[in-house]
């Protein structure tokens, strides 16, 4: 498939920002789970792209990394100020998917995620079926936060195009990577009733948050994917 430079700088920059140890040993970042994590989803405008009901997406993705655990983890909205993940809305133009920077708060783990919701700016192929196809653009934007998230939660990229936490560096077919799970939708609720795991991210995931199950998976209200 041939993309477009400007296509191919944003998606090489769909990045991470962890210290080098922790990318070194992914088993040293894990956020702490012994009371509820808290997360704040940033106001949105119009010079970012925002849309009304991205944060919503955000919301969903946040969820669909909670229930993956077992048991599920509390996850419950905080303040700005002091909540372990805030996720904010990037303005156009940084060519930017998504981005995550880690930090500290009392001296525990913490993410800020930078998510950028126009997708004019994402190379012609993902902003012509982003403005033909709204169920797209909400993939793009959703599957972002997912993506993101999972660094957040202390997972690396991978080489293996079927995860969630692929790099677009590795290269491949990335509308692909979107539409196999746009065409799982008819209707914007369905997004929170789709996996969008593979069976990977899900061990990989669990053997940080569900240490007595690192041999099983767990899909919650969502199915999974067959390998």
């Amino acid at each position: 498939m041939q993309i477009d430079r400007l296509a191919r700088l944003a998606l090489v920059t769909l990045a991470i920002h962890l210290p080098t140890n922790v990318q070194a040993q992914e088993d040293r970042w894990r956020l702490d789970t012994s009371k509820p994590i808290t997360y704040f989803i940033a106001e949105g405008s119009t010079v970012s792209g925002f849309q009304p009901g991205d944060e919503v997406l955000a919301k969903w993705a946040i969820e669909a990394w909670g229930e993956q655990a077992d048991p599920p983890l509390t996850l419950v909205p905080g303040p700005e100020e002091s909540a372990t993940i805030r996720i904010y809305w990037v303005p156009a133009g940084t060519g930017l998917y998504g981005e995550m920077r880690g930090r500290r708060v009392q001296g525990q783990f913490a993410a800020d995620l930078f998510v950028h919701p126009d997708t004019d700016y994402l190379g012609f192929e993902i902003a012509h079926k982003a403005r033909s196809d709204p169920l797209f653009r909400a993939t793009v934007i959703y599957l972002t936060c997912v993506h993101e998230l999972g660094h957040a939660f202390g997972l690396p990229h991978t080489s293996d195009f079927e995860d969630i936490m692929y790099s677009f560096q590795f290269g491949g077919d990335f509308v692909a990577y979107f539409m196999r799970f746009r065409e799982k939708l008819e209707a914007l609720n369905n997004i929170p009733h789709v996996s969008p795991f593979s069976l990977r991210d899900m061990k990989r995931y669990q053997s940080l948050y569900s240490p007595g199950n690192r041999d099983e998976t767990k899909a919650g209200g969502r199915s999974l994917p067959h390998e």
